[in-house]
């Protein structure tokens, strides 16, 4: 009764430090928000040389350009620099987008700036707040899309280091060696997938929706049978403390999961890196679905569909979490009809992913108390 007793505190123990763990990236997240605040971008653009009096105007009516210059290149085309703070930068892409975009010469680059001087006063930063006019709260929607997009695309590398994460993960969890399952969650490709997914929903971008969800799937059924054929070859304890963490499903699962998902999507908006909020968002999906593979490869179905059923979850509150964060952050389409069709897409997700949620709680429920 002692040992029972002890080995339930542990597991509680075990999931309230991954809590914690979850609480302290978003207390990163926190000390961290002002990153795009302090970062800068330069616009390019290429247009017509005899565009060049237009658009002086157009940026010397922007309130939000820090400074621009014009450079003349061959075949009467300029080439027109644009500094802007990071979080200013959508407002002034669009614009340049809606007055340019028609011509054929008319080409548009984004690049980081890692210092520029000279510093400007807080003060000004302050009162620029103030004016009116949408912005996303973060980086632009272009250089959030092209980085999402890039981390969403299924290769070889992505591959290798999902099938290496299932392999690491399923050692430790058999060892019972959390260290070994923390290398598992670093090395894990397990973010740019599911941000992908929920951008994707968000922006009502089927091409990229259709990309993340064929990586994400290929990764969870590689993740899936590594770990299955592990526990064909290899001796599995369903009573091993990290093996039952995962099969005792409870709602302090759920708010991991959703803390998980939502600072995951924020490290990508405020331009953090990805690999520290990556580790939490494999935290809540690698050792859950080593798990279960590991259980159903030995014969443990109805452990092993526990521990797919905490992988569900998770899943799920990952994504509609990361949704959530989306439009919270103001990220949607350029143009008024895309943005309508967005909004009637994520009102869609949403309900699927509340509902799907929704269920497996119910069966949480069910199988605690009845």
């Amino acid at each position: 009764m002692t040992i029972i007793i002890i080995k339930q505190d542990f597991i509680f123990f075990h999931e309230v430090v991954e809590f914690l763990t979850c609480f302290t990236s978003l207390i990163y997240l926190f000390n961290h928000r002002q990153t795009v605040d302090n970062l800068q971008r330069l616009i390019e653009m290429l247009i017509p040389a005899k565009r060049w009096e237009e658009a002086k105007d157009l940026l010397e009516e922007n309130g939000k350009v820090l400074e621009f210059w014009c450079e003349e290149i061959p075949e009467d085309k300029v080439v027109i620099k644009i500094l802007v703070d990071a979080d200013k930068s959508q407002t002034t892409i669009d614009k340049l987008k809606d007055r340019f975009g028609r011509y054929e010469t008319f080409r548009l680059l984004l690049f980081k700036v890692e210092a520029s001087l000279p510093v400007e006063e807080e003060e000004t930063k302050k009162e620029e707040k103030e004016e009116e006019g949408k912005e996303t709260i973060g980086v632009s929607r272009e250089e959030l899309y092209t980085e999402v997009k890039d981390q969403s695309k299924l290769n070889r590398v992505y591959l290798l280091l999902t099938g290496l994460a299932a392999v690491v993960a399923s050692i430790g969890v058999l060892r019972n060696d959390v260290a070994v399952i923390v290398g598992a969650m670093v090395i894990a490709p397990m973010l740019g997938p599911n941000v992908g997914l929920s951008l994707a929903t968000t922006l009502a971008d089927i091409d990229l929706a259709k990309l993340a969800a064929k990586t994400a799937l290929i990764g969870i059924m590689i993740s899936f049978l590594v770990s299955i054929f592990i526990g064909l070859v290899l001796e599995v304890d369903p009573t091993t403390t990290q093996i039952e963490a995962r099969t005792s499903v409870d709602l302090l699962h759920v708010v991991l999961a959703l803390s998980a998902g939502s600072a995951g999507t924020l490290a990508y908006t405020k331009g953090l890196s990805s690999a520290v909020i990556g580790v939490m968002v494999a935290l809540a999906l690698v050792p859950a679905i080593a798990a279960s593979g590991l259980l159903i490869g030995s014969g443990a179905l109805t452990q092993g569909f526990n521990a797919f059923l905490l992988f569900s979850i998770n899943l799920i509150c990952i994504n509609l979490s990361g949704v959530l964060t989306f439009v919270a952050q103001g990220f949607e389409p350029s143009t008024w009809w895309e943005a309508d069709k967005a909004r009637k897409l994520t009102k869609k997700a949403l309900l699927l992913w509340v509902t799907l949620l929704g269920i497996l709680i119910a069966v949480i429920i069910y199988t605690q108390y009845f």
